[in-house]
């Protein structure tokens, strides 16, 4: 499997489990006041979170696929609006063809607002960059749900696992 194959299928996967946090926080009774939850003072809140969770998945696919792509920095104020967009990032990731995204061992280069800039394979951008900084901001919103007390388990991080379920022995 080619690390854009492997790469699109844990955003299909995760972009799924953003949705369900997204959907369970909603119906929390403290609604979209949970948008403003933070896990720390100097750490981002809720709305944050889920917009850079987002972000990674539209960099990461505009970095190797060269189409243009731009993410929507607006805060993000309601969960149906968190989950219009995380809609839309799924619909990017599933019309990406893995065909067009460079070559393993072809350079990725990047530069951030802080200064640093970054020169790296594709395959170790996709290991080393985009799906760690995916997963921070993920699970960050993760955290800020359960500590506000909303009911999630791990069942609800990796229900995509699901549909591996062996049946059970008759």
């Amino acid at each position: 499997m080619s690390y854009a194959t492997a790469a699109l299928a844990t955003y299909t996967n995760m972009l799924g489990t953003l949705d369900t946090l997204v959907v369970k926080a909603a119906a929390h009774e403290k609604g979209e006041a949970l948008l403003q939850a933070r896990l720390a003072e100097d750490m981002f809140p809720l709305h944050t979170q889920i917009r850079f969770t987002i972000a990674q998945v539209i960099v990461a696919l505009d970095r190797l696929g060269s189409l243009g792509l731009t993410t929507d920095d607006s805060d993000i104020t309601s969960f149906a609006e968190a989950r219009t967009r995380i809609a839309a990032a799924q619909a990017l990731v599933a019309g990406t063809d893995p065909a067009t995204w460079p070559g393993a061992h072809d350079m990725v280069e990047f530069d951030l607002p802080n200064g640093m800039g970054f020169v790296m394979q594709a395959h170790e951008y996709c290991r080393d960059w985009a799906t760690p900084q995916f997963y921070f901001h993920l699970m960050a919103a993760y955290a800020i749900l359960r500590t506000e007390g909303v009911v999630i388990g791990k069942i609800d991080y990796v229900g995509h696992m699901m549909k591996y379920l062996k049946q059970p022995a008759a």
